[in-house]
């Protein structure tokens, strides 16, 4: 979808709620250590997932554990683009699968050739992360593409100021659609509301089950409504909460 902004129908309590973190509940920030919900925004949600009987997650390609230290314990988390599902109140495992040694060899040779890189670990996810030089993007995707990561089982995907080296079944689609087929998910419509290209493959499965897709901000998408920004996310929010 492209051109002039479709805006989303209000959301009722049938529905099952997919949300992305970065970009969608909070602003996106330089640093991501810095990231934190809006004040009162942690009421917001728990009053939302309340209104879905718990049929609330919060789907990001943080690390679990990162993740839980930013959204209330109560709902559904589910990190490393959805390797790492958490339930409602329970705590992210003390250790984590890792991406093989020749993908994070490739990927820390490659930042090291590009000054204001950083490499961040996110169990068997590497991220890349670029926002501090912007006009490496080009060569920084040249460079990934030729490190032939695919041979280990991973993909390269391009999100915003980042590129993440992924394991093939790291998927925001795949974790939603297996969350359709599990309680209190099942039998609801799903609503997935993301920014970036990491969410277009949960957009994708939302629409096949015939769901509610929204993007935030500008871009093209497959994403069949949108929002302006994560104000208007917030604002959405607000009207099944205060229901």
């Amino acid at each position: 979808m492209t051109g002039q902004a479709i805006a989303p129908p209000p959301l009722t309590a049938g529905d099952a709620l997919f949300l992305d973190f970065d970009g969608t509940l909070a602003g996106l920030q330089d640093d991501p250590d810095t990231v934190f919900l809006a004040p009162g925004m942690d009421l917001v949600l728990e009053a939302v997932g309340d209104r879905l009987d718990g049929a609330l997650a919060i789907l990001s390609g943080r690390d679990a554990g990162d993740l839980a230290r930013r959204v209330p314990g109560g709902l559904w988390r589910v990190g490393n683009h959805g390797l790492i599902p958490l339930a409602p109140d329970q705590q992210a495992p003390d250790t984590r699968a890792s991406a093989p040694d020749a993908v994070r060899g490739a990927i820390e040779k490659i930042s090291a050739m590009f000054h204001g890189t950083r490499v961040e670990t996110k169990g068997p996810v590497l991220a890349l992360h670029y926002r501090q030089v912007p006009d490496a993007a080009d060569d920084l995707a040249i460079a990934l593409a030729e490190a032939g990561l695919s041979g280990a089982g991973y993909r390269i995907q391009h999100g915003k100021f980042v590129f993440e080296a992924k394991p093939q079944d790291a998927n925001k689609g795949h974790a939603l659609a297996r969350m359709m087929h599990e309680a209190p998910f099942a039998g609801r419509r799903p609503v997935m509301i993301g920014d970036d290209t990491t969410d277009e493959d949960a957009f994708r499965a939302a629409n096949r089950l015939d769901g509610l897709t929204v993007k935030v901000g500008a871009g093209d998408t497959v994403a069949r409504h949108r929002l302006e920004n994560v104000d208007a996310v917030h604002a959405y929010l607000k009207e099944l909460a205060d229901t």
